[in-house]
């Protein structure tokens, strides 16, 4: 028998490790094996004997993740019972279903919790016991599944506790910028999954991943498209591809929705005008949206960015957002479809702090938009930056459904080349106080509807996702994407909540590494703002690409260059957003104005934000403004440091493969933190003419350098 070569057996070896190695594919959803033996045995009992009441697409989707978690928990199968009382312990069904199971009361606790909640618990029945997960409806069940699986996973399950959930954000959306030739915008994990050239042929098995992984955290609603909209994707063609989606995700609890382009009237039907008052124009809206309802009949609805960034909208007819927006949703209204308007409008041709434009549209407008339109709403009033105050949309208007519109790619924030955790940073923002309607109003109380009574609630994450091998071309991006869907369920969760749950879902149960790496995500935000953008500076990025420093950045239109925000001069850096500036902090309640308009009551982090302050101007550690903002870069440097050695510790209990991705990305990170403080510091200097505090490390190269980097293949463009 001939013996193998020296290339064959390696080859097998490769093979053979890639097999075991973890390439991050799993997500959160890598069941890992029981280790502690009294939960393992009560798991196999349950999954021994379990029972389902009724048949159909979402139940079958229950039974493929019992299949898989049970497989991989336990080394087998689940046992299914065609008899609800012989040998079955685990019952999983409807409200309606277990009714004759479930006390008065315990129908009354789950029937409060609405379509997508779920109890879970023991119930009784002749004398024996058994364990129950129950949903208003199939896709309530679906989660509370999910939820115990979790609860398995993170060593917290216990037979003896009820537990009961409900989302507090009906719509829970993920909006995809992907464009239809499978280019992503501001996407850095590869190229879109949507292969619309095989659609609807071929349903990539990823896409069925792609579902469980979304429900698996309580996301029940997709657009598939950019918003800067091809109209293409509203076509008939579309439509059968669009649908083969749509049929897969249903199972799952997630809706379908399509970016509508405004000027769609002109490029399909060849009308003459997309005037929102033409009978014409709304005809075709209304037969489009009726073609869509006959393929998808849940179809969610629209998603529009009009007259922004060039996108065609109402105002080239004269009309007002509201005009716009109305004349698509009553379109919708008749097959109870919804109209998502993003409020991320400017113009180049207005003069006036771009910060302050949306609201001027539409604070005027409040009131006069239809009951099935949702305004949606960034964070912040600029752009996903690293840091933003709260926009002062939320509580200016209040007889609107409004929505929150979150970044979870990575734009501004280094890509996919850097570890940050973004939890703290929506977590600041939905706990920040509006005192507007009320005086304990915050963000998050707003978009419940606690404040307004509004019953269409939306959360919505702009997606990170792509065809890396691990989704999110950063394995620990993929804390992102978990961390949006549970604060879209649940906006009073907090980050460090999400983090110990990721981190036990992702790494396992090992108390220092669920220590160490929650460490790591908590501060990593943190991190990336003193490195990137301290003390309230923003937009000094490189320019289209988004990567890297560029607080030279000048050319065009103003509000795409640096200069416009930081304000750097010889007397001083900061943008004057106080009456006596641009006037835009007028834009927010009377308590938060008359504290931030003081230099020394407005929380630092804003600082530079809202006022232009001397170089010499005193912060509160003593430090003068220049010195601070030299310390904050330095410090951000010696944090990914902090991360890199905290990471290195963890190589004998990371998987190999999972580890080295990591640690070579914290090394990319290192160097493009020193890049950010260095360009940053020796470009500032050349306005404040003062040295580097002496006991920072000091910045190296030539500015000149910095400036002439370009980067015309970057991704995401």
């Amino acid at each position: 028998m001939r013996k193998p070569t020296f290339l064959a057996v390696l080859l097998w070896i490769c093979i053979s490790m890639n097999s075991i190695a973890n390439d991050g594919y799993k997500l959160w959803l890598d069941y890992q094996p029981i280790e502690e033996s009294q939960l393992k045995s009560e798991v196999e009992s349950l999954l021994g004997g379990v029972y389902f009441f009724g048949e159909n697409p979402t139940f079958e989707a229950i039974k493929n993740e019992l299949d898989l978690a049970s497989k991989s928990m336990l080394g087998k199968a689940p046992i299914y019972s065609k008899e609800r009382l012989q040998n079955t312990k685990l019952w999983i069904g409807t409200r309606d279903q277990l009714s004759q199971v479930l006390s008065l009361d315990q129908q009354a606790e789950i029937k409060a919790l609405g379509e997508d909640g779920y109890w879970r618990g023991t119930v009784e029945l002749d004398g024996k016991s058994f364990y129950a997960i129950v949903g208003n409806q199939p896709v309530g069940t679906l989660y509370g599944v999910y939820n115990w699986i979790n609860s398995i996973q993170s060593n917290t399950f216990d037979k003896g506790t009820e537990i009961s959930d409900s989302p507090k954000i009906k719509i829970r959306m993920l909006n995809h910028w992907d464009n239809l030739d499978r280019t992503v915008e501001r996407g850095y994990a590869g190229f879109s999954i949507w292969d619309w050239h095989r659609l609807p042929g071929y349903i990539d098995p990823r896409y069925i991943d792609y579902a469980r992984a979304n429900a698996s955290i309580g996301i029940n609603a997709v657009s598939l498209t950019n918003v800067n909209a091809n109209a293409l994707i509203l076509t008939t063609d579309f439509m059968k591809k669009v649908k083969a989606l749509a049929d897969v995700f249903r199972p799952y609890g997630i809706k379908v929705f399509l970016t509508a382009r405004f000027s769609a009237p002109i490029q399909l039907e060849g009308l003459k005008t997309a005037d929102p008052l033409d009978p014409e124009v709304q005809a075709f809206w209304k037969k489009k949206t009726d073609e869509i309802y006959s393929f998808i009949p849940d179809f969610g609805g629209f998603l529009v960015k009009a007259n922004s960034e060039g996108q065609p909208g109402p105002h080239e007819y004269g009309r007002n957002h509201a005009e716009g927006a109305n004349m698509l949703a009553d379109a919708l209204a008749l097959h109870g479809g919804v109209l998502i308007w993003r409020a991320f409008v400017y113009s180049h041709e207005d003069e006036v702090d771009r910060h302050m434009q949306a609201n001027n549209e539409f604070e005027p407008l409040d009131g006069k938009f239809k009951d099935n339109v949702i305004i949606q709403i960034k964070n912040g009033a600029i752009d996903f930056q690293p840091r933003e105050p709260f926009h002062p949309l939320y509580g200016a208007i209040n007889e609107t459904n409004v929505g929150m519109e979150f970044q979870i790619t990575q734009e501004y924030l280094g890509q996919a080349t850097n570890l940050v955790y973004l939890a703290p940073m929506w977590e600041e923002v939905l706990k920040s106080k509006t005192y507007k309607p009320s005086a304990n109003s915050t963000v998050g109380s707003i978009l419940e509807g606690k404040e307004t009574g509004q019953k269409m609630t939306l959360i919505a994450g702009v997606s990170n996702i792509g065809t890396d091998r691990n989704w999110t071309g950063h394995l620990f991006a993929q804390s992102n994407w978990f961390a949006f869907g549970k604060m879209a369920w649940n906006p009073e969760v907090t980050s460090e909540e999400i983090a110990e749950e990721w981190t036990k879902l992702t790494f396992g149960q090992d108390s220092e590494v669920v220590s160490k790496v929650g460490e790591i995500l908590l501060e990593s935000h943190e991190t990336a703002v003193d490195y990137m953008t301290p003390l309230g500076l923003h937009h000094i990025m490189g320019r289209s690409h988004h990567y890297g420093p560029g607080p030279w950045v000048m050319g065009g239109r103003a509000d795409w260059t640096a200069p416009y925000y930081h304000q750097a001069d010889s007397l001083g850096i900061g943008f004057d957003r106080t009456a006596d500036g641009s006037g835009a902090l007028t834009q927010y309640a009377p308590e938060i104005v008359e504290k931030w308009s003081d230099p020394n009551q407005i929380p630092e982090k804003f600082l530079l934000w809202f006022h232009h302050l001397p170089w010499d101007y005193q912060l509160k550690d003593g430090n003068t403004l220049w010195e601070g903002i030299a310390y904050h870069y330095d410090r951000g440097v010696k944090e990914v440091r902090q991360m890199q050695q905290t990471w290195a510790s963890l190589e004998s209990k990371i998987d190999p493969e999972e580890f080295d991705h990591v640690r070579q990305l914290l090394e990319v990170q290192e160097q493009e933190a020193e890049w950010w403080r260095n360009a940053c510091l020796l470009y500032f200097q050349t306005f404040s003419k003062r040295p580097f505090p002496a006991d920072i490390e000091q910045p190296e190269g030539d500015l000149e350098y910095y400036k002439s980097l370009r980067f015309p293949n970057a991704p995401g463009i």
